[in-house]
């Protein structure tokens, strides 16, 4: 058997998240029907993590073990010619048998984009947060810099139905960088971290954009920390201008 690590990026508009789900199209799904139609295998890749639907990914990492010879470089040739234009595979590695695209999994950036401008134009629209009104975005950037380091996001986590019991229950996350930056009209948001917790990037947007209208303090972000509690922190931003940028592995 052959244990394959797969890079790919997909815009994940018109899906309903990485995981399988019953009648409604998800990467997952897409994909192993994919690796089904080249291989004749019935696997079923696994993630690096389960983005939500409507989220997008520049390097998403999934990893399946298979008995085909079919050489890397040309699994990358055959599952572009199967899978549909959102999604493209990047690149096919042969790995040990040891690895895993969660498991082994280190470190994971994700991005955010906010347009600031008056006017989206309707080819920016499905990839970015539109939202034109006035915002403090030197408070937010104060606002991002407080959730540096190890601490329980239960205030930033909402409740996931797939999550076990046990460590895997934990809501506590490392996270090494957190940071606005200005690119033109765009606002944007990279958080780099050890994990992630369900719809957390996502809430810690809706927070921070509760910083910029002045509802909250940049300070007030340790509070809502520390009270571990969902209600404390700000709506979920829309799906729309999240992605996984990047995939850390040792």
């Amino acid at each position: 058997m052959r244990n394959l690590k797969l890079t790919l990026a997909y815009d994940g508009t018109d899906f309903k998240g990485w995981q399988v789900q019953p009648d409604a199209p998800t990467i997952q799904a897409t994909l192993a029907f994919a690796i089904g139609r080249i291989t004749g295998e019935n696997v079923l890749p696994q993630g690096s993590g389960r983005t939500d639907a409507g989220v997008h990914a520049l390097a998403q990492v999934a990893s399946f073990t298979t008995n085909s010879v079919i050489p890397a470089a040309n699994l990358v040739i055959a599952l572009n010619d199967t899978l549909p234009p959102a999604i493209r595979i990047l690149d096919v590695q042969e790995v040990p048998p040891d690895f895993h695209a969660r498991k082994s999994a280190r470190a994971k950036t994700y991005r955010y984009r906010m347009y600031r401008n008056s006017i989206c134009l309707p080819f920016l629209a499905r990839y970015v947060w539109h939202y034109p009104y006035p915002l403090n975005e030197e408070e937010m950037r104060t606002a991002a810099s407080l959730i540096e380091g190890e601490h329980d996001f239960t205030s930033f986590a909402a409740v996931d139905p797939e999550r076990g019991s046990g460590d895997q229950g934990s809501n506590v996350r490392r996270v090494f960088s957190s940071m606005w930056r200005r690119d033109g009209d765009e606002l944007i948001y990279e958080v780099r971290g050890n994990g992630f917790l369900h719809h957390m990037v996502r809430n810690l947007i809706g927070t921070f954009l509760l910083v910029g209208k002045g509802t909250l303090k940049p300070e007030d972000v340790v509070g809502i920390l520390q009270a571990k509690n969902r209600s404390a922190a700000g709506a979920t931003a829309p799906a729309s201008g999240l992605y996984l940028v990047a995939v850390e592995y040792d």
